[in-house]
């Protein structure tokens, strides 16, 4: 579904990614994990368009994103859904309008069907009942599935999540690990997971790619992973304290610091 080749990108002089290739499987659930600030929110805007890399190439669904025009761009866009961090509900609509809200603009249905589209969205991720609320009347939980409909209201190929699972309590965390892998298996979704949470993400992920430094630190299947021989893949799986990301800054030698005067 995406074929990432030779990709480079900097922010600045701060090099994000540094040539690394990744392949991203059909019907699948792919995880991209690292430590925060590796660039994984970035790798998702880069497959969508939004930024364009210094080097390499991005095919999705057999198209080099970053040479298409703007319309077709835009239409290769209606195959993705996206799931942000913060959910980015529309605050003045009500749990309705946002999930109508891309049907609208993007289709020339008339209200009866976006009605039954929208309820049919809704009752996915279990809340139909909630459709005349206001975002601001939601939990953090019931939002971010709210968000979740509305990436799927244009019955996307793939769906990308980022940070699914941060700020959410025991129960949500397992209303959204489960929706991830139903989505899967009902839609035959191609789904991108971008997280931290190395516990919800491996019980749902086929194969993981580890970030760490601009490149590719490891990847495989989560058991593969949680029985590599890398050091610093066992420290973020494990999530160890100390080992090869340290757990000091780089600094001078305590007893240096202490003496020396001000």
């Amino acid at each position: 579904m995406i074929s990432i080749r030779n990709l480079t990108f900097s922010w600045g002089h701060r090099k994000i990614f540094d040539n690394i290739s990744l392949d991203i499987m059909p019907h699948k659930i792919t995880a991209i994990m690292g430590p925060s600030g590796t660039g994984k929110t970035t790798l998702l805007k880069l497959i969508g368009g939004q930024l364009k890399p210094d080097s390499g190439t991005i095919i999705v669904d057999q198209q080099n994103v970053h040479t298409l025009s703007r319309n077709k761009l835009f239409t290769l866009r209606k195959k993705m859904g996206m799931l942000f961090q913060s959910g980015a509900l529309l605050t003045d609509m009500s749990v309705y309008d946002n999930i109508a809200f891309p049907l609208r603009e993007h289709t020339q249905l008339p209200e009866s069907m976006i009605r039954t589209l929208v309820l049919m969205k809704l009752n996915a991720v279990g809340l139909r009942g909630a459709r005349e609320l206001m975002p601001s009347e939601l939990s953090g939980g019931m939002a971010r599935r709210v968000a979740m409909a509305r990436a799927l209201a244009l019955d996307p190929e793939m769906i990308m999540y980022d940070e699914p699972f941060t700020g959410q309590d025991p129960i949500s965390l397992g209303v959204l690990v489960e929706l991830i892998q139903t989505l899967k298996q009902t839609l035959h979704l191609t789904s991108i997971v971008v997280s931290h949470d190395v516990q919800e993400t491996t019980q749902i992920a086929d194969y993981i790619y580890l970030l760490s430094e601009g490149k590719i630190a490891g990847h495989g299947t989560p058991t593969e992973l949680l029985n590599s021989n890398s050091l610093w893949v066992q420290q973020f799986m494990q999530a160890k304290a100390d080992g090869p990301v340290p757990f000091h800054y780089p600094a001078n030698d305590l007893t240096d610091d202490l003496l020396a005067k001000n």
